[in-house]
């Protein structure tokens, strides 16, 4: 985006009798965006705004975190299940850079994030002033859209374009910096409603000679398979994902941030794409000859070697950012424009076929990845606890109902793997950044933006460790998540890779962990540790039963391999079983 482009034009404004503050700006033009939620830590530069939202208390809820990347993973993991756009108030210098890693994360992952942080005073820029960070800078590379406010009166206009940005095409975090004296300037308000934004088109017109094409290519496919990306759940286009499904009768795979778009069960529902994905949607990648996605950007996680990717189908690439077309596979028809209005289009032009036989291929790939690996992950005989059991059993007990949360790492592999999902939005998941430390802020995020679904956070013991300040947040707040923490004592991922890779050479990824149990009881939190199969299924019942939040501690194997795996560099055809 061109940011030359994207000045502030600010409407002129309805002047009132009396004036507000820029803080009270802040948080009026909050409300004008529907917001009701705010994730935040305060600090000197914020902290008019924080005065003033003292005012609003019944307005906006504002959750307090410990740490401001929590407070951005919270905001992420609210936006993914509610839809709405993730809102957070830092202060200036180290409180504003802590949200780095959450904006970067948020931008690869196109979760709608608005950042609103305090700055020094105007006279102060460029001074080295005291926590003063050139945060504009900082950010440029990791959202969609940032500014720089100095003048109260500019405020409304830059929240307004903020918003707009975050929300509309292609979504993304945005930053609006606000210095201290303009958050204390007395203006006028009035509150600019953007419908547009000269040279930004977030929607773009879609070709109907390319959706002819595309339709012409399907109607004639032998083999075709589609891959559902998140841009389904992003374009609110899950019914009609299902009715173009229905009429074409092709295969469908998911990428990871895909997940849920399709439900777990559905006929034509094939397995996830992957490194660590199911095996018939991989191995049957070269078989194919036809490729269609659907809003999703060719992860090298989903391609592996793209030079040999889809290497005898043509490829049909369905996606609102003509960025990504061409940018990692070479789409024989690109079809630009939003899902939810590009899917229809193309299920009007084609004919309804069924693709039995090639279903059936996918069912025969399926058997044998179940007896070679998900039966004995499932239901294995050995003595030591698999993280794929537990993952199966949780998701059972909540009839396949709850949202899933992951953290990163091998826990992430299994549980989107053996999660199984009924309605859409309920995975949530840093996938392109790969975000150690994301999962429990995130889950907070969740549960407050779908306060009457369960939530259920799968944790390894070393990303845990990374944002476990957070159970104050959970304590503070009253948030019932329940959190599985998959202990093996290791770095799980890194481990493997030394394993395979490393010749075995452990360096550095063995944990000596805390009592978790004496953390969880610290926070009022109920806990159970399990160690043995048979205390599982009761523990549980229990952690389902209980109305607060819970930990639920499971000592699982200490070396087990996350399969089916794609070695890196090598094609999806390429995947091992062992």
């Amino acid at each position: 985006m061109n940011r030359t482009t994207l000045s502030l034009q600010r409407e002129k404004p309805c002047i009132p009798s009396t004036g507000i503050s820029g803080a009270q700006a802040v948080i009026e033009s909050l409300l004008e965006e529907g917001i009701d939620t705010i994730f935040g830590y305060p600090g000197g530069t914020i902290m008019p705004v924080y005065d003033a939202l003292y005012d609003y208390r019944d307005r906006i809820r504002h959750i307090l975190v410990r740490h401001e990347q929590g407070a951005i993973h919270a905001a992420q993991g609210y936006a993914r299940v509610s839809g709405k756009a993730g809102v957070c108030f830092v202060t200036s210098g180290p409180g504003a850079t802590n949200t780095v890693t959450g904006l970067a994360d948020a931008l690869m992952d196109s979760t709608p994030i608005v950042v609103i942080s305090g700055q020094v005073s105007s006279r102060l820029l460029g001074t080295d002033a005291f926590q003063e960070t050139n945060f504009i800078g900082i950010t440029q590379a990791v959202t969609k859209w940032n500014c720089q406010v100095k003048q109260a009166a500019d405020i409304p206009a830059a929240i307004a374009k903020a918003f707009y940005i975050a929300r509309s095409g292609r979504p993304g975090p945005v930053v609006v910096d606000i210095t201290k004296d303009a958050q204390q300037e007395i203006t006028a308000f009035h509150y600019p409603k953007i419908s547009g934004i000269r040279s930004y088109m977030p929607y773009p017109q879609p070709d109907e000679a390319q959706i002819a094409e595309a339709a012409r290519l399907i109607n004639f496919a032998r083999k075709p398979l589609a891959l559902v990306g998140q841009g389904v759940l992003l374009g609110h286009a899950e019914r009609e994902l299902l009715d173009f499904l229905q009429k074409s009768g092709i295969p469908a795979a998911s990428t990871l941030l895909g997940l849920s778009a399709i439900p777990t069960k559905h006929p034509q529902y094939v397995g996830m794409l992957g490194m660590h994905g199911n095996y018939a949607p991989n191995i049957k990648n070269k078989e194919c000859d036809l490729l269609l996605a659907i809003g999703m950007r060719f992860d090298d996680r989903v391609t592996g070697d793209a030079e040999k990717f889809g290497i005898n189908a043509k490829i049909i690439h369905m996606e609102i950012d003509p960025a990504e077309i061409n940018k990692i596979i070479y789409a024989d028809i690109p079809v630009i424009g939003n899902v939810k209005e590009t899917l229809p289009m193309l299920t009007n032009r084609i004919i309804k076929k069924n693709h039995p036989k090639w279903l059936a291929e996918f069912q025969a790939c399926y058997h044998i990845e179940y007896q070679e690996i998900i039966e004995k992950e499932l239901f294995p005989e050995a003595p030591f606890l698999r993280m794929g059991e537990v993952v199966h059993l949780v998701s059972k007990a909540y009839q396949d109902n709850a949202i899933l949360v992951t953290d990163v790492g091998q826990q992430q592999m299994i549980a989107s793997r053996y999660f199984h999902f009924t309605q859409s939005r309920s995975l949530v998941t840093s996938g392109g950044l790969g975000t150690m430390g994301f999962g429990l802020p995130a889950a907070i995020g969740a549960k407050i933006g779908m306060p009457e679904r369960e939530v259920c956070l799968f944790v390894g013991d070393g990303g845990f460790q990374m944002n476990l300040q957070e159970l104050g947040t959970i304590f503070q707040s009253r948030i019932p998540i329940k959190i599985i923490l998959l202990n093996n004592n290791y770095l799980g991922m890194v481990r493997q890779w030394q394993e395979l890779f490393f010749n075995k050479r452990y360096s550095f990824t063995e944990m000596i962990n805390p009592d978790f149990g004496l953390i969880a009881r610290g926070n009022d939190m109920g806990y159970e540790c399990v160690e043995n199969r048979t205390q599982l299924p009761a523990a549980i019942a229990r952690m389902k039963k209980s109305t607060k939040a819970y930990l639920l501690e499971v000592k699982v194997e200490k070396e087990e391999n996350v399969f089916p795996m794609i070695p890196a560099g090598a094609s999806v055809s390429e995947i091992r079983l062992e």
